[in-house]
């Protein structure tokens, strides 16, 4: 039997902080959902453990995932990312990142945020999230969507439920435990690690 992401990764230099600490934990700040949307995106077809190493070099190279400042980019930022040897030197995962930059921009006309806007569709079952932001931002697949929404507490599945970290991030009531609560079903059974809605 495979090893769980909850087995495999305490302990890791760079799994096990991003394991104990941010993975299934919520957030309302956009820039921490910026940067989990693009270090997503920039994941597909490599590691994660290949994105951890280059976290640093990635906030550096995006201004500190600064949503203002990275949907201003032009040719000359797509031209140094490009030729930043610390971040995934991809066209089209730049470019997503700049689009997705200023889509966000957008969704503050909308919403207020893009936690807001997250906030105004859920719940959502995955498959009808991963229409939505095909819809709303760039390449994002049903991988992306699905390990973006995961990892911020949006859909079940980051922890087993005999993780010590899955109590600390119950405290928090992620929004898809909130959602099972008040009696939404749209999520696969076993991934919620609850047979019966919470109490």
């Amino acid at each position: 039997m495979s090893l769980t992401y909850c087995d495999a990764a305490p302990g890791h230099a760079h799994h096990g902080p991003y394991h104990d600490t941010e993975y299934g934990f919520p957030s309302a700040d956009d820039r921490v959902l910026f940067e989990r949307l693009v270090l997503e995106i920039n994941q597909a077809g490599l590691s994660w453990l290949t994105i951890l190493k280059k976290r640093a070099a990635f906030r550096a190279a995006f201004d500190g995932f600064d949503i203002d400042r990275v949907a201003g980019y032009g040719e000359a930022e797509r031209e140094r990312l490009l030729a930043d040897p610390g971040i995934i030197r991809n066209r089209l995962k730049i470019d997503a990142a700049i689009e997705n930059a200023r889509r966000i921009i957008a969704l503050r006309a909308s919403h207020g945020s893009f936690d807001g806007w997250l906030r105004a569709h859920h719940p959502l079952g995955k498959a009808d999230w991963v229409r939505l932001f095909k819809r709303t931002f760039r390449f994002t697949g049903g991988e992306i969507t699905g390990e973006f929404l995961m990892s911020l507490g949006y859909l079940p599945g980051a922890h087993q439920p005999l993780c010590p970290v899955w109590s600390e991030v119950a405290t928090l009531d992620p929004p898809w435990m909130s959602a099972v609560r008040q009696g939404f079903s749209g999520y696969d059974a076993h991934k919620t690690g609850m047979s019966q809605p919470m109490a």
